[in-house]
């Protein structure tokens, strides 16, 4: 199998610069392009089998790195879901052509559709690259309320408030990593929840049902938002958040096929 090109962009705004490590696989479309998770790169499981799957079938694929995370520059405690958007968005113009399938697991998800709304609100910045269709794995669309702010103590809010920014445990880092007020409070500039959300494109949403980490519930209620009558929703009954057991790729390779 041949290696996908290894490249990158370079973002000025918002400020600080960065380097956005980006694989490019050629191919025929529609191409797929992967928005990975919060604190993951390019380099996890799914995204390796996606890419691996693409090169079998001939299909292009985009992936990169939002910046603090995998190959690319930056400072993950600088990272906001604007940032990591702006980036998204430069990537998909810059390299995209043709038909897509946007591929977002966990963080991805909201990344994908805030991502489609960009597309639409500016349109002629990539219109040789339709959206047709999208794979949500396990959405944690608005997380840095839903699933973070409101279920933190009235401690950790405080830190946060205070100081800044608070490390929070985690079973992937030893370290744990910084959640910061910057985070937060960009965050609430995004929430899609509170209204009806127009993908512009089909959606099916793979969910775990063990997930510990956005619940299922959460992703039901993504689904009653979605303006569209064609949005599938697979729930995995023993499926946890990382949905990376070979079945679990089975399922996310067959999804991706549909479109």
């Amino acid at each position: 199998m041949s290696e996908a090109r290894l490249t990158s962009l370079t973002i000025e705004s918002p400020a600080p610069r960065r380097t956005i490590a980006v694989r490019v696989r050629e191919g025929k479309g529609p191409g797929l392009v992967w928005l990975g998770g919060f604190k993951s790169d390019m380099k996890g499981t799914k995204a390796e089998a996606l890419d691996r799957w693409a090169a079998e079938a001939g299909r292009a694929c985009l992936r990169f790195d939002y910046s603090g995370h995998g190959e690319s520059g930056g400072e993950f405690r600088d990272g906001t879901i604007g940032r990591w958007l702006e980036e998204s968005l430069a990537v998909y113009t810059q390299f995209a052509k043709g038909p897509q399938v946007l591929i977002g697991s966990s963080m991805g998800g909201w990344i994908a559709l805030l991502l489609a709304a960009r597309l639409r609100e500016l349109k002629g910045l990539a219109p040789h690259a339709p959206l047709a269709g999208m794979v949500l794995i396990a959405p944690a669309v608005d997380f840095t309320e839903e699933l973070m702010w409101k279920q933190f103590s009235p401690a950790i809010r405080r830190e946060i408030e205070e100081k800044g920014e608070w490390t929070r445990p985690s079973e992937y880092d030893a370290g744990g990593y910084p959640i910061t007020r910057g985070l937060i409070e960009d965050g609430r500039k995004h929430l899609m929840l509170g209204g009806l959300i127009e993908p512009g494109c089909p959606v099916h949403i793979l969910q775990g049902v063990q997930d510990p980490d956005v619940p299922w519930r959460h992703a039901e209620a993504l689904v009653t938002r979605l303006s569209r009558d064609d949005v599938v929703l697979t729930l995995i009954k023993d499926g946890d958040h990382r949905l990376s057991r070979p079945e679990d790729i089975e399922r996310l390779i067959a999804a991706v096929k549909e479109f």
